[in-house]
């Protein structure tokens, strides 16, 4: 069975180094995750997901000293020779696994325990002792690795970054984007990013004729462009969220809620959520649209 097209990782390494948030950044573009898996599974589940996902493109399993203490594998050596004997099984499915391992200094680790007060998976008489048998115990998988990532001074962008170049994917688009078109009267939406107010532009509700119209109708949205306001105002938000988004994506935003509003979130704040929508698509985003206040 040849799957030259997918690409497979194990990402393993110290604890609290963000195995966690190394496998969210895997899934945010696109590979099936799973976290913990028992290293004798491996090739098995592999199976599994490939035979499930036709349009697969990569896996990415969490794999750390938990598996290596549990009761069926109770030891390191062990457990560095079953994951070997399980990444030889993957190859022979025609895909080439690579392992990358998650790192950071033992002060840094140590921070990290403190202020979250987990508990260290490696029972010690304390985390510095802790943290020093892991780190011993796993020298075995260092060697065994492809990619060793220092997340002591790293941002969840820059690993994002980071995962996105092992991976071999460029994610210049991989941000949602939901827009809703909201009424002032009826409140900003709680769970907006940016909020735009659209009230300054020429309102469609003192035109008879159009009143009872939405800003969905081409008559509302004609009247509304056919002012110069609109056409400036436009150019200059489109400008400014082509500007905003990149960096967005680089600070390692997946989703972003960009919310128009005017008075009543029936007119103005629907055709230039539409403009909005439209342009966003053209330029290759993800975006979701909403009406909340349309229908009231």
């Amino acid at each position: 069975m040849k799957q030259k097209n997918i690409s497979f990782f194990i990402v393993t390494g110290m604890s609290g180094a963000g195995k966690t948030q190394a496998l969210k950044c895997f899934e945010d573009i696109g590979f099936f995750c799973a976290d913990n898996l028992p290293v004798q599974m491996i090739p098995e589940f592999t199976k599994i997901v490939i035979s499930a996902n036709h349009k697969l493109t990569g896996i990415a399993l969490g794999i750390d000293i938990r598996t290596a203490l549990n009761p069926s594998v109770k030891s390191l050596p062990k457990f560095r020779h079953l994951l070997i004997n399980s990444l030889q099984k993957v190859k022979n499915m025609g895909i080439n696994p690579k392992i990358v391992f998650m790192d950071a200094d033992n002060s840094t680790l140590i921070k990290r325990f403190s202020e979250t007060r987990r508990k260290h998976p490696v029972m010690g008489k304390d985390l510095y002792v802790s943290i020093k048998k892991e780190r011993k115990g796993l020298q075995q998988i260092i060697t065994l690795s492809d990619k060793i990532i220092n997340t002591a001074n790293s941002t969840l962008g820059e690993l994002k970054s980071l995962i996105s170049g092992i991976a071999d994917i460029k994610f210049k688009n991989e941000i949602v984007i939901n827009i809703i078109a909201f009424g002032y009267k009826y409140g900003i939406p709680l769970d907006s990013d940016i909020v735009f107010d659209v009230r300054f532009l020429p309102n469609p509700n003192y035109v008879a004729k159009l009143q009872c119209l939405t800003g969905n109708s081409v008559k509302v949205e004609k009247y509304v462009m056919k002012f110069n306001i609109t056409r400036q105002f436009l150019q200059l938000f489109f400008d400014l969220i082509s500007f905003m988004l990149p960096n967005c994506i680089k600070e390692g935003k997946s989703y972003l809620s960009i919310a128009v509003g005017c008075t009543g979130g029936k007119h103005r704040s629907v055709v230039i959520s539409n403009c909005l929508n439209r342009y966003l698509r053209k330029n290759g985003y993800a975006v979701r649209m909403s009406y909340r206040d349309i229908e009231k």
